[in-house]
């Protein structure tokens, strides 16, 4: 008896008057199932049901104890801290020290990059750190002001002072902040982290190697003192320009250059020595190691001592740029100011900055995520970096990000756990209270240096953009592209152009699908046994199974079926022959998606090699002249429609492989019931058979059966005045229910080939079929859908054989 909704839609369809099985699916695939359970009495039945709307409902609501999880997994420290131990404390110590030793003077740096007085660079940089580890999935980041993300932020601050002179600058830098960790929060929260993944490697490559270039020539100028004494030209134009003027001004070099070549010149002999001496003495590794990280905070103290053996009594007149006085503790703490003077001030530059926030991060958390055998969670990391800005700004720090060089320092020095992000705080904060007064004496020149060192190790080698011209080309070009663009133009517009152009090859590619004709090509597998164990497992199975494959001294050779281009496109040997599995029979393969972009594309490809191979079944049916489509006339009046001598076959099935296929819409499934059409009053009065193998989901197998394919409708079956011989794989069960039955044998795969049976069954089938439960793989109400191409092919051929066509020229 019907459900009261039921009779409700049934209501409902009559009022709209709506057709709710305009194919006869429902009768179709009960004679389907039956007659398929009526030849295989051995074989339980089983009837595919198709999802429902009300199913996907139930999938996607939260249950109670989803969304504890949900909550539960914010707090990813809550899976690790309560094993913590002092093993990991040692290690997260070592760690967080050695990153806070680097973090001061970078931290510093970065926030000149950022146009900003030097603490602030501390207070993102402890900041950072300190919320980090409560959200965090990976060990190995550091997140702290970073050299792009403060470029970026350094150009609004710059810009913002000549528009809103009455904001001071880090106001701008606190505003900005927040709404990128709102933006990035709500992102993380709505487990939209799968966006990342749009941005390919080589537009970060591109934005990464044109934005170290960029940074790079920026500092020049300040470590050559060029704009020490007067402000000479500015370093936020475009690097081209820079360039240029750099080398105008050469003339106004001052005593700032030597603190800054010979600071950057030790920074590459210390890291060359280290890396030289660790090659040569691999016992003293983890030594060098060290030294070589923390050779910045060498550097940095080493001029510090400089500056304040020379300008110690020269406060007021020093001899060379310096930093100058760092405000103790957090000065600047308090509520940011969201304006929305300010708001819109900055509203174009956001997604600049958040593209840059999201990539610097997610792409060194997967990065390191791989080498040190983790996997992160991208919607977590984005959480956790959105929580980093929102509540950074409160106590005046500006966007920051993902360290890379930060984050390899980390990773070598042995950290453990999120946890040395604390101890890196600490350091932080004690350099924020008790070396405030030493920052005065650093040297501008030496910060630029620093600077330079850092950022020029993001710029991708020759050897990486051999690899990219080496797998595809054309993202060559868009790596160029984007790093030309910086160059010439801004980093905003770098990161614009290599995202978008990425996309558009993406799209491109999608509408150029192109989809391939398949022949089969007999083969065999040849391979050696290397032990003796192998080769007596194999004969064993062998035996076991009654395969077809065959040991001969030490190599097993099987024969079987393969499906290649018939082409040879995919780089098959051309002297393999490729052959259509039976005149007018086809197998075409999608290589993409089938969507409503590419769904014309793949089958005008489809009709087009058909049409090409095979002649029409009844020329007859072309009509008058007059009758006939102006595209298709046919031979003129007074000729032979259909000549003798075309040997080509007629159209007799068609056999679809959705292996790449994972889901369809209503374009391209009515695209596909228009050519369906389209053949069948080409081959009419024959009917074209449709097969489709590898559909693995339910939602196609239900778009599909909706259109009226998959099943054999009854009307069909009594035209062609036959019977359909049901083809299908069945599993046989054995009593346990594992795959392995009591003896050790895996559970066979066989396929049922209607009432004669074609080829050699499986053993275990033949010999006691009473005591193994054979079960079909998918319904027996749909016999069109099949598990893969060669049961498709047996059930065409099966019943191709056995179905002479109506019309016979």
């Amino acid at each position: 008896m019907s459900s009261p909704w039921t009779k409700i839609g049934h209501g409902f369809a009559w009022f709209f008057n709506l057709n709710l099985d305009p194919y006869g699916q429902r009768e179709a695939e009960r004679v389907n199932s039956r007659d398929a359970s009526q030849s295989h009495p051995n074989v339980e039945p089983y009837d595919e049901k198709n999802p429902t709307a009300a199913d996907w409902l139930i999938s996607v609501t939260p249950t109670p104890r989803g969304v504890f999880h949900y909550f539960y997994r914010l707090f990813p420290f809550l899976h690790w801290i309560t094993r913590y131990n002092l093993v990991w404390l040692v290690g997260d110590l070592i760690a967080g020290i050695t990153v806070g030793a680097v973090v001061v003077p970078q931290g510093m740096a970065y926030a000149l990059l950022a146009e900003l007085e030097p603490q602030y660079g501390l207070y993102s940089s402890f900041m950072g750190v300190l919320i980090y580890w409560f959200f965090a999935t990976s060990k190995d980041i550091t997140i702290g002001p970073v050299a792009v993300m403060s470029t970026v932020t350094g150009g609004i601050v710059n810009r913002a002072e000549k528009a809103i002179p009455d904001v001071p600058g880090h106001v701008v830098a606190s505003a900005l902040s927040v709404i990128i960790g709102g933006i990035v929060c709500f992102l993380g929260l709505a487990r939209l982290g799968w966006i990342v993944d749009l941005i390919p490697l080589p537009s970060i490559a591109a934005f990464m190697t044109g934005s170290g270039i960029n940074i790079a020539v920026g500092q020049i100028p300040t470590m050559m003192g060029m704009n020490s004494k007067k402000k000479r030209f500015s370093t936020r134009d475009a690097t081209y320009l820079v360039i240029i003027n750099t080398l105008k001004n050469l003339k106004y070099t001052t005593i700032d250059a030597a603190m800054g070549l010979t600071a950057l010149l030790m920074l590459y002999l210390i890291r060359g020595t280290c890396t030289y001496l660790a090659k040569k003495y691999p016992h003293r590794e983890k030594t060098l190691f060290f030294i070589s990280t923390l050779r910045t905070a060498f550097v940095i103290l080493l001029y510090v001592a400089i500056s304040a053996g020379v300008n110690l009594h020269r406060r007021d007149n020093p001899l060379f740029s310096v930093l100058g006085e760092v405000p103790r503790g957090f000065q600047h703490a308090g509520v940011p100011d969201l304006d929305p003077k300010i708001l819109s001030f900055f509203t174009s530059e956001l997604p600049a900055a958040v593209i840059v926030v999201l990539i610097e991060h997610i792409s060194i958390s997967k990065s390191f995520g791989r080498v040190n055998n983790y996997v992160i969670d991208p919607s977590q990391e984005l959480v956790a970096i959105g929580v980093t800005n929102l509540l950074g700004p409160f106590l005046g720090a500006y966007p920051a990000t993902g360290s890379f060089s930060r984050t390899a320092i980390k990773a070598k020095a042995g950290v453990r756990t999120p946890f040395a992000g604390v101890i890196t705080a600490i350091v932080v904060l004690l350099a924020l209270y008790a070396l405030t007064a030493v920052f005065w004496y650093i040297p501008q020149a030496s910060l630029a240096a620093v600077i330079i060192h850092a950022v020029l190790d993001v710029v991708s080698p020759p050897n990486v953009v051999y690899q990219f011209w080496r797998i595809s080309p054309l993202e060559v070009i868009i790596f160029f592209a984007g790093v030309l663009v910086t160059i010439f133009d801004t980093i905003e517009d770098g990161i614009y152009t290599t995202v978008c152009v990425s996309f558009a090859v993406f799209i491109f590619r999608l509408f150029q699908a192109k989809g391939r004709f398949l022949g089969v090509a007999k083969v065999r597998t040849v391979g050696d046994i290397r032990t003796s164990r192998r080769t007596s497992e194999s004969q064993s199975i062998s035996q076991e199974q009654k395969t077809t494959s065959i040991i001969r001294e030490g190599a097993i050779s099987s024969e079987r079926n393969l499906f290649i281009p018939i082409n040879h496109e995919d780089n098959s040997n051309p002297r393999i022959p490729v052959s259509h599995p039976y005149p007018g029979v086809f197998i075409y393969q999608f290589s993409e998606l089938f969507n409503y972009p590419n769904a014309t594309r793949f089958l005008d490809g489809l009709t087009a090699g058909i049409f090409k191979t095979t002649r029409r079944t009844d020329p007859a049916s072309l009509g008058k002249l007059g009758d006939r489509p102006w595209n298709d006339p046919g031979p003129r009046k007074g000729k032979v429609l259909f000549e003798d001598v075309d040997e080509r076959p007629t159209l007799r099935a068609v056999i679809l492989d959705f292996a790449a296929v994972d889901n369809v819409d209503a374009t391209s499934v009515q695209a596909l019931i228009d050519v369906r059409n389209q053949l069948d009053r080409y081959a009419s009065p024959d009917t074209v058979e449709w097969h489709f193998a590898n559909v693995y989901n339910p939602w196609t197998r239900r778009a599909l059966t909706a259109a009226g394919f998959g099943f054999l409708q009854p009307k069909e079956e009594a035209e062609a005045g036959r019977r359909w011989k049901s083809v299908f794989s069945v599993a046989d069960l054995a009593d346990a229910a594992t795959p392995l039955s009591s003896d050790g044998r895996s559970a066979e795969k066989g396929a049922s080939r209607g009432d004669e049976e074609i080829g050699a069954q499986p053993h275990s089938i033949n010999e006691n079929e009473s005591a193994i439960r054979q079960v079909p793989v998918y319904g027996l109400n749909r016999p069109f859908f099949h598990a893969d191409l060669q049961e498709a092919v047996d059930a065409v051929l099966e019943n191709i054989e056995y179905r002479p066509p109506i019309y016979k020229a």
